[in-house]
């Protein structure tokens, strides 16, 4: 299980990409690159990585369901996610 910072720190990193997305975008369009260097890094959505929506965890993730791959083998034996069975052959 992650820390909790690490997760809080994710939603203000989204958060921010939010707000400076119009003017990221029309920084881009205008080409003033010295203008958008000097925007907040954590602006860039690049740096914006994926994390499990239970555990926070980064590595691991499967962007269908938003979980890592530990909490979805948990989830699916546990019949939380519909429409997903073990497989057998």
């Amino acid at each position: 299980m992650s820390k909790k910072s690490w997760k809080e720190r994710d939603k203000r990193k989204r958060a921010t990409v939010a707000k400076f997305a119009a003017k990221r975008a029309e920084l881009k369009a205008k080409g003033d690159w010295e203008a958008l260097s000097k925007l907040p890094k954590d602006a860039s959505p690049i740096r914006l990585t994926n994390r499990c929506k239970v555990s926070g965890r980064r590595r691991g993730f499967i962007r269908k369901f938003g979980v890592s791959r530990i909490t979805f083998r948990e989830m699916a034996l546990a019949g939380l996610i519909p429409g997903v069975t073990k497989a057998s052959w």
